[in-house]
């Protein structure tokens, strides 16, 4: 299977590319410099990518993003946040649809789709809540896959829960404040926290791309989400510290700006639409995350 990865330099992009080259699948780059070999030159902002570049591709992934973590008081960074997902994604989507034979599309895309749910189990078919930063961005995302689901191409739309793993952020910024006691919950502690391990993530991925007909939203999130309380304790528990500190909602609210609804929001995740495909999760608990996404 040949498949194109944008954003193959990023850390999900990194280790997914690994993934399914170690499956045996001939892997190409999106690269913006001059490319190199398995690389294809683009520049999603200087106009449509040629059709021509994705031929004889079986799958294209989308991975482009700027990073979500930044200054949340920011203009400059939530336009970039934005830009870089709905662009990179629409400029592939359209270039999917004029392929005479449209390959998969696996398009990126974050939980905070849903919004706000409380303490209500949320899957796929789950509605879209609220008007947080986050939500109007993966909507207007996932929006843009538009060309490709209407040309007849296989979409599969990632929204992705935060990975955790200690090469990357959040869980290489918590980590190391855990392990000073510094660590503290957020608000109530009892909004729910959806996350996953970066190789149940990866083997997702890859899970989907070599299907032959599963498509749609797909909640890559663990099995069981824990609520920030037991997240907290869990993470203390893991480094052999103690969390008793806690930050108060009123005092996050001002300093998170655009992005407190991300640590104050509730998202009970559950992956239904993964499980019912029949893929199996290496790591189901808070505990399990951590253990896998600590380990060295």
């Amino acid at each position: 299977m040949r498949v194109v990865i944008a954003g193959s330099s990023g850390f999900l992009g990194t280790h997914l590319l690994r993934l399914l080259r170690s499956h045996g699948h001939q892997v190409s780059a999106l690269v913006r410099r001059p490319p190199g070999p398995d690389e294809i030159q683009w520049d999603p902002y200087a106009g449509p990518l040629d059709p021509a570049a994705l031929q004889g591709a079986h799958v294209v992934v989308n991975l482009a993003g700027a990073p979500t973590m930044g200054n949340p008081h920011s203009e400059k960074w939530a336009r970039a946040l934005r830009e870089s997902r709905v662009t990179t994604t629409a400029v592939l989507a359209e270039a999917i649809a004029a392929c005479e034979r449209p390959p998969a599309f696996l398009a990126g895309n974050g939980i905070s789709w849903y919004g706000d749910h409380g303490d209500d189990p949320v899957t796929e078919q789950s509605d879209s809540r609220g008007d947080a930063l986050l939500t109007r961005v993966t909507r207007e995302w996932e929006a843009a896959t538009a060309p490709a689901l209407e040309a007849g191409a296989r979409v599969c739309l990632l929204r992705t829960a935060p990975v955790l793993d200690r090469r990357s952020a959040p869980l290489n910024v918590l980590a190391p404040l855990f392990r000073t006691g510094l660590g503290a919950g957020l608000g109530s502690g009892q909004q729910y926290f959806p996350i996953i391990s970066l190789r149940d993530w990866t083997a997702a991925a890859a899970f989907l791309a070599e299907s032959r007909d599963l498509s749609g939203p797909f909640n890559l999130s663990s099995p069981v989400t824990p609520t920030n309380a037991e997240f907290t304790d869990a993470l203390a528990a893991a480094v052999g510290r103690r969390a008793f500190l806690r930050v108060p909602a009123f005092a996050l609210k001002p300093a998170a700006g655009a992005m407190a609804p991300e640590v104050l929001g509730s998202i009970r995740a559950v992956p239904a639409a993964l499980e019912s495909a029949g893929f199996d999760f290496s790591d189901h608990t808070v505990a399990d995350v951590l253990a896998a996404g600590l380990a060295k």
